[in-house]
């Protein structure tokens, strides 16, 4: 039995018992998280790390709400499948929620599209009114995931404490600044170019926090490990350009926090990293020392 045998069952059968009958099985992505595409439009995400540290079906269900209700307002993302009940699901075991297929081209994002696309999600979610998100959560998780990096011996002593210090450093300092819903983990691979327009996608990370956190999140490669500050700029301009503001304080708190964030999950993201995502931690964490 393949691994994945179980997980494919768990969408098929959900799928069926709500009066779709899949007529394919294609892998769109396999990691953590399995992407299906079973019908023409239908899409499926399932949760494969069951023994991960995200349990449950709560943060589906935060996602299906935020979701909802960007797509019922207008905003440019991927809408969940119209001819399934949100849910979220979970079958034999499995987390899993349903999402309508879109198109994607391939062609790289337009940054000012991009910053004019988030500051389009931001004012929407400025609306939401649907069940309850956690303040912060990506980095109150991440202190927490610390202790499971120690356990397992997944960093160094000296790296743990050093995120220790700066999540804790930088959550404080966020705290400040207003707070809405986010997308939360707003890194241009969540944007996808289709034959749609460029659409936002998987919310599941979604908390309240200040916007500089999405626009920390989007810019970060470009503007600090690429040092491609054109693309940053022109990221930051399309979401000014559109109405968004974005405070020089709060964004560099969401820098240091967002580095400190990445660098807490990548041994659990990536616990066999190639030569580039080893060197792209050893980086992460020599900025972070000189960060403050």
């Amino acid at each position: 039995m393949s691994s994945l045998d179980l997980p494919i069952r768990a969408a098929t059968e959900t799928a069926i018992a709500h009066g779709i009958t899949p007529d394919r099985c294609d892998i769109l992505q396999n990691s953590s998280t399995l992407v299906l595409r079973l019908t023409d439009t239908l899409v499926a995400r399932v949760v494969t790390d069951l023994d991960g540290p995200r349990q449950g079906t709560g943060w589906f269900e935060r996602e299906n709400a935020v979701a909802q209700h960007l797509a019922e307002n207008g905003a440019p993302v991927i809408p969940l499948h119209p001819d399934i009940p949100p849910g979220p699901y979970e079958h034999l075991g499995y987390p899993l929620n349903f999402w309508k297929f879109v198109t994607v081209t391939g062609d790289a994002a337009d940054p000012r599209e991009a910053g004019r696309r988030m500051c389009q999600c931001h004012e929407i979610l400025g609306s939401y009114a649907g069940p309850p998100l956690p303040e912060l959560a990506i980095l109150t998780e991440s202190v927490s995931l610390l202790d499971t990096l120690r356990q397992r011996e997944l960093l160094p002593e000296p790296a743990i404490r050093l995120l220790h210090d700066r999540l804790l450093s930088s959550t404080e300092a966020l705290r400040r600044f207003p707070r809405l819903p986010l997308h939360g983990d707003a890194h241009l691979g969540n944007l996808l170019n289709t034959t749609g327009g460029l659409l936002w996608t998987d919310w599941e990370d979604t908390f309240l926090g200040p916007v500089e956190w999405d626009v920390a999140s989007a810019i970060w490669n470009s503007r600090i490990l690429d040092e491609d500050h054109a693309t940053a700029d022109a990221i930051e301009e399309g979401y000014r350009k559109a109405g968004g503001s974005i405070d020089p304080e709060a964004l560099h708190h969401s820098f240091i926090a967002r580095a400190a964030v990445i660098s807490a999950w990548y041994p659990i993201l990536y616990p066999n990293p190639s030569a580039d995502r080893a060197e792209k931690l050893r980086f992460r964490l020599d900025w972070l020392e000189n960060a403050g």
